[in-house]
Formats: C-alpha cells, structure tokens, sequence
C-alpha cells in the first residue's frame, strides 16, 4: 500500500484497523483514493460470511475519507470482480470516486 493514508487510522477508531485508505499512485480516471483491507482477500464472492464485518468498515471508512475530503455532493464507490468485471488488482479494494459529476452507465 501506498505510503500517505487519506485519514490516519486512529482517527477511523475501530473501522480503520483492519484497512486502510490511500490515494491511487495510477488512477485511470479521477479516482480520489481506494480503500482497501489489510486481510488479503482476493475476491468479493470468496468472502463469504466472515468478510461481512471487514467489508462494512471498508466502506465506513470510505465514508469517513469522503467526509474529510468535505465530498458534499456525493461519491460512489465501487468492487469490481473477475476480468469481465474489470478488476485490474488480484485483492479487494474500493475505489471512491467523487468531486464531479459521475453519469450512469460509467465510461
């Protein structure tokens, strides 16, 4: 992971043990930053029910990075699984994106 977190992980409390939040060293768009477990968990589906708690603070720190960011407009946040999927890391991370005008369906 990346060296400089959005937030410092006691500022996240018990969300931010277990993962952490960087901004992308490659983003492909204008990806603001990705959050991403400490636990190497490869892919959403092999999760299972133990990754229920883990996958919750993923995105509640997300959530608080966002709200550091002052984000008041919205965000999304995304997993992306398998290669029709488009995931590019082989372990789960969420990107949030956010700051402009996001369309659906993405680009």
């Amino acid at each position: 992971m990346p060296e400089e977190p959005i937030i410092e992980l006691s500022e996240a409390g018990d969300s931010g043990e277990c993962c952490g939040a960087f901004r992308d060293l490659l983003p492909l768009d204008r990806t603001l930053f990705l959050v991403m477990p400490e636990e190497p968990i490869i892919e959403l589906s092999e999760a299972g029910d133990s990754g229920e708690c883990l996958l919750g603070h993923v995105m509640i720190v997300g959530e608080m990075c966002v709200a550091h960011l002052s984000l008041t407009n919205g965000f999304r946040m995304v997993v992306d699984e398998g290669p029709e999927g488009g995931q590019s890391v082989c372990r789960i991370h969420l990107p949030v994106l956010g700051g402009y005008q996001l369309g659906w369906p993405p680009d």
